[in-house]
C-alpha cells in the first residue's frame, strides 16, 4: 500500500481501462479473491487511520463496491473492531462477488443495521464505485452528508461516492455533501489547516483513477492511498500520469549569465505593469541568466528601482529570436499588435492572459500559432479554466466538467498546455496528460498566474524542453504554496521573490 504524495509519479488509468485491466486479472485467480484482497486492504487502512476506534460505520451500497465494504467488516469484525454496516441497496439484485461478500459479513456475526450508530469513530464510505453514473439519491445521499459532516475521519473506498473517476466532477448531490462539509485533503500542508470537518482519505484499489486528482477530486478524495491489490503487472497504456518531484539540477562551477538564458517579458499595459512585474521577478529568482522587460505602457518608469537587475527595454529593441518570450501578462489590448510578430520570431514562447484573449478572438493569431507548433518551436500556454474556455469556443463550466479533455484538445493545436486550477493538467500532443499535485487554495489571488509564467519561461531559456519546463515549473510553483509559512499571507510579490528548489 502507497500513499500518493506531491513527489509521488505515477500512471493514472480511466474507467475503461481500470476495467480491462481488473477482467484480465481476475481471469488468471480464484473466483472472489480482488473482492477480498479489497477488503483486507480497506481493513488495514482503516486500522492504521483510528487504531483505537470503537465503532466503525460502513455504508455499502448496491453494486461491487458495497462488496469490498463487506469484506472490509469482515476483516475489522475478526480483528476486535465494532463495525456496524449499512446497506442501501436489494441484497437479492447484488452481484454475484458482492452477494458472497455479504453472506461472509453476516457469517462472521457482522452487524447490519438500517440507520447509522449514533456516533462513529471512523465512517467508511462504500456505497458507489467508479461505475456510478447518477447522482446518490434519498438515504443514500443523506448517509454522505453526515459522513461527509461528521468530526470522525471519513474512508472512501475506491473513489468517493458520486466522484466521476475520470473527471473529477462530483454528481449534484455528492457536491452539496462536500460543499456543506467543508471538508479537504487529509494533509494540513496542502490545506493550510482551514477546514474543521472530517479528515479525509480514499483508498484507490487496482489502479489509480485520474479524477481522485484534478476538479473537485482533491477536495472530495483528501489523503489518496493506493493498493494494486497485488496486479502490479501492467497491461494497459495509462491515460495520464503524476507529475513526480522534478530532478535538482545543479548548476556548474564554470558558468555564467549566459549559461542560463535570456528571458524577455513582454506584458504591462497602463494599469497592469504590476503583472508584468512579477512575471519578470519571477524568472529572475527562478534562475534566469539575464531578464529584460517590455512594458507597454508609455509611461512607464525606466528602472525598477526595487528589482534593479530587471533591464527595461523598448519592446521594438528586443531581438525576439534570441530570447525565451513571456508575453501576455498584463498586456490589455495593447498586447494584440504585438502577437504575430512575437508568436512568429519568439525563439521560445509561453503565453499568458491576455495574450491567450487575443488568440482566442482572431483566428489568423490561431493559425500562426499552429504553424509555429508545425515548425517545432517552443511554446507553452498557460490559461485558466475561463482562458481555456475562450480558445475552445466553450464554456468554463465544460471545460471544468473534463479537464483533461480540454487540455489535450488545446495541446493538439498550440502545444504544450498547463490547464490552471486544482490538479493542474500539462497536456502535450498525444503524450499522456500529467497531473500536478502541489499548491493549495491560497494561490487564489491575483498575480500568482503571473509568477507561473515567469517560471517557465526561465525554466525554458534554461535549455528545458516545453514540456520539461511546464512540468517542473508547475511542481514548484505549488510546492512554493505548500510550505509557505501559516502566519504570513501569501502574495504574489512574495511567491515571485522565492528561490524554487
Amino acid at each position: 500500500m502507497q500513499r500518493i504524495t506531491s513527489e509521488t509519479i505515477c500512471d493514472l488509468f480511466d474507467i475503461a481501462a481500470t476495467r480491462r485491466i481488473e477482467i484480465a486479472h481476475a481471469a488468471g485467480l480464484p473466483a472472489h479473491t480482488l473482492m477480498q484482497r479489497a477488503g483486507m486492504a480497506t481493513a488495514r487502512l482503516a486500522m492504521a487511520i483510528t487504531p483505537h476506534a470503537r465503532t466503525v460505520w460502513i455504508a455499502c451500497g448496491p453494486g461491487n463496491n458495497g462488496g469490498d465494504g463487506f469484506e472490509a467488516a469482515c476483516e475489522l469484525q475478526r480483528r476486535g473492531f465494532a463495525p456496524v454496516v449499512t446497506f442501501c441497496g436489494d441484497a437479492a439484485r447484488l452481484p454475484a462477488d458482492a452477494m458472497a461478500s455479504l453472506r461472509r459479513a453476516r457469517d462472521a456475526g457482522v452487524v447490519i443495521v438500517n440507520e447509522p450508530p449514533a456516533q462513529h469513530d471512523l465512517a467508511i464510505d462504500a456505497l458507489l464505485g467508479i461505475g456510478s453514473t447518477r447522482a446518490p439519491e434519498g438515504k443514500m445521499a443523506e448517509w454522505l452528508q453526515l459522513m461527509r459532516a461528521a468530526e470522525a475521519p471519513l474512508l472512501s473506498i475506491d473513489v468517493p461516492s458520486g466522484l466521476n473517476a475520470d473527471t473529477g466532477v462530483l454528481l449534484a448531490n455528492s457536491a452539496n455533501a462536500v460543499d456543506g462539509a467543508k471538508a479537504f485533503s487529509g494533509d494540513p500542508q496542502a490545506n493550510n489547516k482551514t477546514t474543521t470537518a472530517a479528515t479525509r482519505y480514499c483508498l484507490s484499489l487496482l489502479t489509480l483513477k485520474p479524477g481522485l486528482f484534478t476538479a473537485q477530486g482533491r477536495d472530495a478524495a483528501g489523503e489518496v492511498w493506493f493498493d494494486d491489490l497485488g496486479c502490479a503487472t501492467a497491461v494497459e497504456t495509462s491515460t495520464a500520469k503524476l507529475a513526480g518531484k522534478p530532478l535538482i539540477t545543479r548548476r556548474a562551477h564554470a558558468s555564467h549569465k549566459g549559461s542560463y538564458g535570456d528571458v524577455a517579458v513582454i506584458g504591462g499595459a497602463p494599469g497592469m505593469v504590476g503583472a508584468a512585474l512579477l512575471a519578470a521577478s519571477a524568472a529572475l529568482h527562478a534562475g534566469a541568466g539575464r531578464v529584460l522587460v517590455g512594458l507597454l505602457d508609455p509611461h512607464a518608469a525606466a528602472v525598477d528601482t526595487q528589482q534593479p537587475e530587471l533591464m527595461l527595454r523598448k519592446v521594438e529593441s528586443l531581438d525576439l529570436s534570441a530570447l525565451t518570450v513571456v508575453c501576455g501578462c498584463g498586456g490589455g489590448n495593447a498586447v494584440r499588435t504585438l502577437l504575430p510578430r512575437v508568436i512568429s520570431t519568439a525563439k521560445a514562447l509561453v503565453l499568458d492572459a491576455d495574450a491567450l484573449n487575443a488568440i482566442a478572438l482572431d483566428m489568423s493569431l490561431q493559425q500562426l500559432l499552429e504553424a509555429r507548433v508545425r515548425r517545432g518551436r517552443a511554446t507553452v500556454l498557460t490559461p485558466h479554466p475561463l482562458e481555456a474556455a475562450r480558445l475552445l469556443e466553450a464554456s468554463a463550466s465544460e471545460v471544468q466538467s473534463d479537464r483533461l479533455a480540454a487540455a489535450r484538445s488545446l495541446a493538439a493545436r498550440f502545444g504544450v498546455v498547463v490547464l490552471k486550477g486544482s490538479g493542474s493538467v500539462i497536456a502535450a500532443g498525444a503524450a499522456a496528460p500529467i497531473i500536478n499535485l502541489t499548491g493549495n487554495a491560497r494561490l487564489a489571488t491575483a498575480g500568482t498566474g503571473d509568477v507561473l509564467a515567469g517560471m517557465v519561461g526561465a525554466a525554458l531559456a534554461s535549455g528545458r524542453s516545453a514540456m520539461d519546463a511546464a512540468r517542473e515549473a508547475v511542481w514548484r510553483h505549488g510546492a512554493l504554496a505548500d510550505r509557505w509559512p501559516e502566519d504570513q499571507p501569501l502574495t504574489a510579490d512574495g511567491l515571485a521573490r522565492q528561490r524554487p528548489d
